[in-house]
């Protein structure tokens, strides 16, 4: 087990299995010392409290509080038109590497994009899995400041993910408003009613000659750090 699917099992909704896990969890850190002290807040948590009352706090930090979002690209994009197409050329990278999504998560949910690394990792691609992380690091850095102004025992993690890259993170701004309406023509409602189902055969890459770069940064943000390099 690497450290990023360490990462990805401790940020994933609480079931049975993630607590059966711990102990395996502990085995890898023994490797990792200064991500098993710097995660000990929320290891401790999982170890100690209820598997509901788990789960209530999973769900009351994560999916009813936006800010705390696991989604990357509701961060940069907000649910605006240019989400669908970032995710899209994410998940093109995904099965560029031999990824197979079998999850109905969306592919930019960081413990899937962190399950993702692990596999670069152990598939021999750590310099492929340190880029893709500096490239998110922002988005990540900024989720895991705002779970520990809440005080979050989860902003353990994206510390250690802090530690991963030498990538310097950048200020984040607000996402756009919310606008899911191309996503949602394009790919069609998923269980939730909400968010957009991206099935297999459904991604189509941007550009004819290759995979189309994965947008961790609004457009007009990287126009305007291209502009300044000229």
């Amino acid at each position: 087990m690497t450290i990023h699917r360490v990462l990805s099992a401790v940020l994933s909704y609480p079931e049975p299995p993630l607590l059966e896990a711990l102990a395996d969890i502990d085995w890898t850190l023994a490797e990792w010392p200064q991500a098993r002290d710097m995660l000990a807040p929320l290891t401790d948590m999982l170890r100690s409290e209820p598997l509901i009352r788990l789960q209530e706090n999973y769900v009351a930090t994560f999916d009813r509080n936006p800010a705390h979002s696991l989604h990357l690209f509701e961060h940069v994009h907000g649910e605006s038109r240019d989400r669908g197409q970032a995710m899209v050329d994410l998940l093109d990278e995904y099965r560029r590497d031999g990824f197979d999504m079998v999850t109905a998560e969306l592919p930019d949910y960081v413990p899937l994009f962190l399950e993702y690394l692990g596999a670069l990792v152990m598939d021999g691609k750590e310099e492929r899995a340190e880029q893709l992380l500096g490239d998110a690091i922002h988005v990540l850095t900024a989720i895991g400041n705002r779970l520990a102004r809440s005080e979050s025992p989860y902003a353990a993690a994206f510390q250690v993910l802090r530690t991963l890259t030498d990538v310097q993170p950048l200020p984040q701004e607000d996402p756009p408003v919310r606008d899911m309406d191309e996503a949602l023509e394009l790919f069609g409602p998923g269980a939730d009613g909400v968010e957009p189902l991206i099935g297999a055969g459904s991604a189509s890459c941007g550009n004819a000659g290759g995979v189309a770069p994965v947008r961790f940064v609004p457009k007009a943000k990287e126009a305007a750090a291209a502009n300044a390099a000229l």
